[in-house]
């Protein structure tokens, strides 16, 4: 049987391993990406698709936090670095910042919100994303739902695993982060290519812990 991993793609052959998936501890991650077992899907047979139900996008329903518009402003600040306009990069990181201490004023979300948003976007926005993208033929958009899901899956992954291990499970590791695609790796080093977007390790920034 084969088992792929959900983030990264990494294949679990177990024709070509010691132990099958199914004997594999809890504790074992996805040794490309670092994700749990959990994150594994057993691959199945192709079965017929049905064709997407068309999505309707209420524009009125887009109404974005500060919180929400800091992190909006910051991927904008981050597309003009790479687009070489750096004066439309420091607006658009003085944006973020802005809206980033509005965001700091307001009451934290709890890990229980964050994980229902997650929740969400996993099983709802990325489809509707990849649904309309599809519809109108749009490689590029396609391409960055696809490690947009990834991203927000590790990050899924990451919380669970704090929910029921503790602050613990990241106490003697560093925790990296990819500035091309979000993605975060726990490990005492980067990987050598991100598992998402195929960039090279030097893309990887260390995060700094908080101060006790």
């Amino acid at each position: 049987m084969k088992y792929r991993c959900n983030i990264c793609g990494y294949l679990y052959d177990d024709s070509r391993q010691e132990v099958p998936f199914n004997e594999l501890p809890d504790s074992w991650t996805c040794p490309l990406c670092m994700a749990s077992k959990s994150q594994f899907t057993l691959l199945e047979e192709k079965k017929e698709e049905k064709p997407a139900e068309p999505v309707s996008i209420d524009e009125d329903a887009f109404e974005l936090s500060a919180g929400q518009l800091s992190a909006l402003f910051s991927n904008l600040a981050r597309g003009a670095e790479k687009q070489y306009i750096p004066a439309a990069q420091k607006e658009f990181t003085v944006l973020s910042e802005w809206f980033l201490k509005a965001a700091q004023d307001n009451s934290p979300a709890s890990i229980e919100d964050l994980a229902e948003y997650l929740s969400n976007d996993i099983n709802k926005g990325y489809k509707d994303i990849d649904s309309i993208a599809t519809a109108d033929s749009d490689r590029g958009a396609l391409r960055v739902n696809v490690w947009g899901d990834k991203v927000t899956r590790m990050l899924s992954n990451l919380l669970e695993r704090y929910q029921s291990e503790g602050e613990d499970f990241l106490l003697n590791t560093e925790v990296w982060v990819c500035t091309a695609c979000g993605f975060i790796y726990p490990g005492d080093e980067p990987p050598q290519i991100c598992p998402v977007c195929k960039v090279q390790d030097w893309k990887f920034e260390k995060q700094e812990r908080r101060k006790a």
